[in-house]
């Protein structure tokens, strides 16, 4: 398990991350990061809310189809799901398409 230290230089880096890919979408979205929290909103009143959570060193998106939860996975270096494994960039593309009906490209 990555320590508290690696988890929060992980967690910076992902939402600066986020924040240069949001600026680049040409759509009608805000975003906002206050404390641990990241939010986007769409022009549809919906959002998605990026949460760093240190007690269990993970990462959780709240969407309008649920909550999921992200682990560091050291092998592949990027945030795995919880409960499928799948890769959390390609799900946060998925889901701005799927919620928000933004075009958005993270690679």
């Amino acid at each position: 398990m990555i320590t508290e230290s690696e988890f929060n230089e992980l967690i910076e880096y992902t939402f600066d991350a986020l924040e240069e890919a949001l600026d680049q979408v040409d759509a009608d979205i805000d975003y906002q990061v206050a404390g641990n929290v990241l939010s986007v909103e769409f022009d549809n009143a919906t959002k998605l809310v990026f949460s760093r959570q240190p007690p269990t060193r993970q990462l959780w998106l709240a969407t309008r189809s649920g909550g999921f939860h992200f682990a560091y996975d050291e092998v592949v270096g990027d945030w795995r799901g919880t409960r499928d494994g799948q890769m959390f960039r390609p799900f946060v593309v998925e889901q701005m398409q799927v919620q928000g009906g933004v075009t958005f490209e993270w690679l």
